[in-house]
Formats: structure tokens, sequence, C-alpha cells
């Protein structure tokens, strides 16, 4: 059995070895999306219903959506207060997004998870028609920071756009107070 289960952890590496390893370099965030992403590997368009917060959107049918490697403030927690800005970027996101047609991008990162989270949330990318991305917009603009809990596709990048927003003291930057 230990063989076995060496044997299948030895498969995975080797597997996530090869898909880590490109030939290309990727381009940073805000390029068109069609040039970063596959069309065809986990994505499709989809109908915003409404938006549950900054970070959580619902789609048609009826399906739940955490934007992948982001982390807006607070706004519905069970347990927590609304935090600073939460407002702020519940609203950004509603402006963005409601009754859109969006693109859904997946990643490789969470294929084991079957692309959810603990709650049953997907785990997406969010596309708009002219290629940006809904993510990286909320850090861009300092309505969010960097989720890097668990390792995404963007992460590098997303770490970058959230140094600069502070740099500037854009949004949240400017008006909370830092943890």
């Amino acid at each position: 059995m230990r063989i076995k289960i060496l044997f299948l952890l030895g498969l995975l590496a080797a597997a996530a070895l090869e898909a880590g390893s490109t030939t290309h370099q990727e381009p940073r965030v805000g390029t068109s999306a069609q040039s970063r992403e596959s069309p065809n590997a986990g994505s499709e368009k989809r109908l915003v219903i409404r938006v549950i917060d900054g970070d959580t959107i619902v789609v048609s049918p009826n399906e739940k959506v955490r934007l992948m490697g982001v982390d807006t403030p607070e706004t519905i927690h069970p347990k927590k207060a609304v935090q600073c800005f939460g407002k702020d970027a519940k609203e950004f996101t509603r402006r963005m997004v409601e009754r859109r047609s969006l693109r859904l991008v997946l990643d490789a990162s969470n294929a084991a998870r079957n692309h959810k989270d603990r709650y049953g949330r997907t785990l997406a990318y969010v596309y708009f028609d002219d290629g940006t991305m809904l993510n990286a917009e909320l850090i861009r603009q300092g309505y969010a920071h960097a989720y890097t809990r668990f390792p995404f596709r963007h992460l590098v990048e997303f770490r970058e756009l959230e140094r600069t927003a502070r740099a500037e003291s854009l949004g949240l930057w400017s008006s909370c107070p830092l943890k």
C-alpha cells in the first residue's frame, strides 16, 4: 500500500513539475485575456445574477463564484463586523459585473478540489469581453488585497498589484488602518 501511495505521489509531483514548466513567459496582468488563458481550458461565458460581496458573485443558473486570489473586506461574514472599505468593494464589484455576461476561467491549481473552496463556491478568474480581469482590477484599484494563502497562477502579479496600490495609497490603503 505504501509503495502505491509513493508511486502516486511521484506521478503527481512529476505532473505538477511538467505543468509548471512552460517555455514562454506569461504576460503581466492587464494584457489580453486571450493571450494568457486558453479559451478551451476551463473557460465559459456566464451571466451575473447578483453580487454577494466584493469577491463573491452568483452566476446563472445559480452558482456562487469566489474570485480566485482576491480578498475584499467583509460585508456579510456571520462572525465579523462590516470591515473598512467592505461596502465600497462590494459596490465596485456590483457596478462592474451586475447583469453582464463574463468569462469564467478556472485555475489548474484547484483541479483536485473540482475548482471549489471549502464552502462549495467555484474558484475562478472573471474576465470582461475586453480582456480585463476583475480579480486584478479589484487589487489594482485598492478594493482588495492579494489572497496568497494558497498557490495560484497569478500570485506574483497580484502581489505586485497590491504593492503598487499600497504605495499609491489607493482605496482601502488610503482610509483603513493596517492590521
